[in-house]
């Protein structure tokens, strides 16, 4: 059975969300505060984890700061702030979605088996390396490799660009690209596929002098050249 983590201090809103993925058929665990969150989401073994930012003891900006390059398992964030700096922030230091409060608990369902399935559908063994030209993806490990360099992605990010990778010179709307990479339709606010091409760029830059292998292509979307 999945195992999900609710870091969340509002005791209302926790159980309402662990009452309604239980009768998904999840085990939940629950945390009231970062510092208790924190430790369960490093000595547990949990399939998702549904994060808010405005936390006791530590917040969840401070958490993902400190798991994102160790945990390789969707990070959704459910929070009441909804300025758009806030989403990138926390969207830059490693969560794949983000959902403001209040929302409706079928969406919220809806968007864990998404992300679940999502990430096991990309785990799953098929053929086992991709390369394009200095790009090495290993589809079996889910690790990358650019001129023979580890680039440490969260596990978003490589969806992101295994799906691009495995499509190479087509061009994928943002609105594309969010519904075929994280499973929702383009209604949602498709904000995080940009920032999560650019945190792909930026890492992949360091070792290609700046060269793009991930193209935008103006009033279109992005393709990843095989150059």
């Amino acid at each position: 059975m999945k195992k999900i983590l609710i870091i969340e201090d509002d005791q209302d809103i926790s159980k309402l969300q662990r009452d309604y993925l239980e009768m998904s058929g999840y085990t939940i665990d629950c945390a009231l505060d970062g510092d208790t969150g924190l430790s369960m989401l490093k000595n547990g073994d949990y399939n998702l984890v549904i994060l808010d930012l405005m936390l006791p003891k530590k917040n969840g900006f401070d958490i993902l700061s400190q798991i994102a390059n160790d945990k390789n398992i969707p990070i959704l964030i459910v929070s009441a702030k909804t300025d758009e700096i806030s989403k990138i922030k926390g969207l830059n230091l490693g969560a794949d979605d983000y959902i403001t409060k209040p929302f409706g608990m079928g969406e919220l369902v809806a968007r864990v088996n998404s992300h679940i399935k999502k990430y096991e559908k990309f785990t799953k063994v098929h053929e086992k390396r991709i390369l394009i030209n200095a790009l090495s993806i290993d589809k079996q490990d889910r690790r990358i490799f650019m001129n023979e360099e580890e680039i440490i992605l969260t596990h978003k990010e490589f969806d992101l660009l295994l799906f691009l990778a495995e499509n190479t010179n087509t061009v994928f709307s943002r609105e594309t690209l969010f519904e075929k990479v994280w499973g929702f339709d383009a209604l949602s606010d498709t904000t995080t596929v940009t920032v999560h091409i650019a945190r792909i760029r930026e890492k992949l830059e360091k070792y290609t002098n700046k060269e793009q292998y991930i193209e935008t292509v103006w009033g279109t979307g992005y393709r990843l050249r095989d150059l």
